[in-house]
């Protein structure tokens, strides 16, 4: 039995605990199952409760396939997977206890390396920071987007069109029932939105980090040769045990630049900020919210999918796919960045072509020639807060309105509508208790919906602001992860109805126009104060006591950095 194998440390010699540790895996294993084979994990978020993730038990079994062809053992190991539509109160509560536990059971297993199965919105981010942290071998196989459903014949982009059609119902151009005919439209096939949501983006992120097989990312979930590379992914697996490719040997400053670039490139999600900021937090990369702005600001936006464009995931795929559009930003890669395969991510762009222009544009004639994620600092927003300029309104990108503000999501709801809101087209909508602590867990509620009566009168964008998150299926003109949050005290807790906000995107402003002293003289409002969550026990309780702010990717304080895949003590 090959004695460099981790998992040799339970299943090598005669010693009882061997004996144990093989006995019970036997169950008609043969002997070699434990003679010097990789033992591969295939962490699976499959779950019938995660409807975007359903089908991953099918491409396991592909996974399976390839480990044991190339001479692993593949074991499947289920772990926590976290449904975007389905958890309450946000699935952001969540991810660091996923990323948590997902560590924990890879370190205290037998196993040599993992297959990272992941597809909704916050299973690829916990996997990467799992991975990160017990520092295994680790490949991902992302789910992959669903087909295109059509309703009234147009094409429907889950999340997307879910709010462009129910403000359509408030506006009275859509009747409730036309709204709910297209439900059995929206979700046409097995995978995750076909919009470029926090799925789509944080599966082609994972290949710009170098973390997936080039050319994978973005394979809608139907399609066959998703079960061909993730069989391919398996013989891979095998193949970073025996050189020892770990994620602190891959994933460098390089990796992240080339993620930020891409982003980009994509008009990808802003929820990829708090998740990347996380998984580089895992790795002891420094990484900022400002390094964004810095390197992706600039970077030319190639991808004309919904939310700041017209084509959805399977239109991505036929148009030469992801790798097309980073051969387009070629320049701006940095070219030492490894991959899952020991070879540069550039080496992968040479044949990539784009075959669909109004998809993918060229580098140049882009859809926006900047269109990163930009940062806005200023006395509403001292710690940073972020904005997408692609799927913002160009007019809106400098303004000047007075505040609405609304001290909960609840108290949002209860009032928007109210005929008798005193709002124009110019206020600007502040929502705040809606940040790590202060929700807890950062919902996607920032894009707030308009009030109803400015929506009858035809106006579709305003200017909202708040310390949550943003769905990556949104858009609008949306400033959000205000840091500090409200709950943390920051300004955003003290600001009131009828104060002037002034926003710049182009100089990187966001400030509230109230006089210093008078800010810091304010004392925050009943209604804000005992809006925060204070759960007296379990993770919620643990989570608000060591959560981190937006602007350090929300992760625990205690998780950051990595305890590597040793464990000390035997279990018998």
């Amino acid at each position: 039995m090959a004695s460099d194998l981790r998992s040799s440390e339970w299943y090598s010699g005669d010693a009882r605990n061997a004996y144990i540790h093989r006995a019970w895996m036997r169950r008609g294993a043969p002997a070699s199952a434990f003679e010097g084979r990789p033992q591969i994990a295939i962490a699976n978020t499959a779950s019938d409760l995660t409807p975007c993730n359903a089908h991953l038990t099918e491409v396991a079994q592909s996974v399976k396939n390839g480990i044991y062809e190339a001479g692993g053992i593949p074991l499947e190991l289920p772990v926590v997977s976290l449904g975007e539509t389905q958890v309450r109160p946000t699935a952001m509560l969540w991810r660091n206890m996923a990323a948590m536990a997902t560590e924990e059971m890879l370190r205290a297993n037998p196993i040599d390396g993992v297959v990272l199965l992941g597809g909704c919105d916050k299973t690829i981010p916990s996997l990467l920071m799992a991975a990160a942290s017990v520092d295994l071998p680790a490949v991902v196989v992302p789910g992959g987007p669903m087909l295109t459903g059509t309703f009234r014949g147009e094409a429907l982009g889950c999340g997307t069109d879910v709010w462009r059609l129910s403000e359509e119902v408030r506006a009275g151009t859509l009747s409730e029932d036309q709204f709910l005919r297209s439900e059995s439209s929206m979700i046409r096939s097995r995978g995750h939105c076909n919009t470029m949501g926090t799925a789509s983006t944080m599966a082609l992120v994972a290949e710009a980090l170098g973390t997936v097989i080039p050319g994978l990312a973005g394979t809608p979930a139907p399609d066959s040769r998703l079960l061909e590379a993730a069989h391919e992914t398996g013989r891979l697996a095998v193949e970073l045990v025996a050189a020892d490719r770990r994620p602190s040997t891959l994933l460098t400053a390089a990796s992240f630049h080339n993620a930020i670039v891409a982003l980009a490139a994509i008009g990808g999600s802003t929820n990829a900020v708090v998740h990347l900021l996380a998984i580089a937090g895992r790795l002891g990369i420094e990484l900022t919210i400002d390094d964004f702005d810095r390197i992706g600001a600039d970077v030319p936006l190639l991808v004309n999918l919904q939310p700041a464009g017209h084509y959805l995931m399977d239109d991505l795929q036929r148009a030469g796919g992801f790798l097309a559009v980073l051969r387009e930003v070629r320049d701006l890669l940095d070219p030492t960045a490894l991959t899952i395969t020991g070879r540069p991510l550039v080496d992968y762009l040479d044949e990539a072509r784009i075959w669909d222009p109004d998809v993918i544009a060229s580098r140049a004639n882009p859809l926006l020639p900047a269109a990163g994620i930009t940062v806005l600092r200023g006395s509403l927003a001292p710690g940073g807060a972020i904005i997408k300029p692609a799927a913002a309104s160009a007019h809106l990108l400098k303004h000047r309105g007075r505040a609405m503000v609304f001290d909960s999501i609840e108290d949002f709801r209860a009032r928007i509508d109210d005929p008798e809101l005193d709002v124009d087209e110019d206020s600007v909508l502040i929502l705040r208790g809606c940040g790590p602590k202060g929700y807890p867990g950062m919902p996607e509620v920032s894009n707030m919906p308009l009030p109803k009566k400015l929506l009858e009168k035809g106006v579709r964008d305003m200017v909202r602001i708040c310390d949550g998150r943003m769905s990556g299926t949104a858009y609008g003109t949306v400033i959000l992860h205000v840091t500090p949050e409200s709950a943390a005290g920051g300004p955003l807790q003290v600001v009131q109805t009828g104060d002037w906000i002034v926003l710049d995107v182009r100089n990187r402003r966001l400030d509230i126009d109230v006089p210093d002293a008078e800010l810091a003289a304010r004392v925050p409002n009943d209604a804000t104060v005992n809006g925060y969550a204070n759960p007296r026990r379990g993770w919620e309780r643990l989570y608000i006591d060591h959560v981190l702010q937006a602007d350090q990717g929300a992760d625990l304080d205690f998780l950051r950095g990595a305890s590597g895949s040793k464990v000390s003590r035997e279990s018998h």
